[in-house]
């Protein structure tokens, strides 16, 4: 039987340009804490499809946990600038009071 891992792995292979599965593969690599490999697969996310809002949250808080705070503290600027565009509110609300707590 396959992990989650695995299969997300085959979908992203499948439909590279899956944004979603891309993400929900980062998210589950973050489970098994390869937060660097997350960051990676988040970055992708990033670069292939930069409306994905959610994707510069998580890269975000990745970061911060890794150590990186100048580098996160830059993705969540990014991500409110995206989250505007996208008229998220939701969005710029969560991104901004992760930014206020890494000051």
């Amino acid at each position: 039987m396959k992990t989650r891992r695995e299969t997300l792995e085959e979908f992203v292979a499948a439909d590279p340009n899956d944004s979603f599965s891309r993400y929900a593969l980062a998210l589950e690599l973050e489970k098994s804490d390869s937060r660097a490999e997350a960051a990676g697969k988040l970055r992708e996310v990033i670069a292939r499809d930069p409306g994905y809002v959610a994707a510069y949250y998580q890269l975000g808080r990745i970061l911060s946990r890794l150590g990186e705070v100048e580098e996160s503290r830059a993705v969540y600027q990014r991500g409110l600038e995206a989250a505007s565009a996208a008229k998220d509110q939701r969005a710029v609300s969560e991104i901004q009071e992760a930014l206020d707590s890494l000051d």
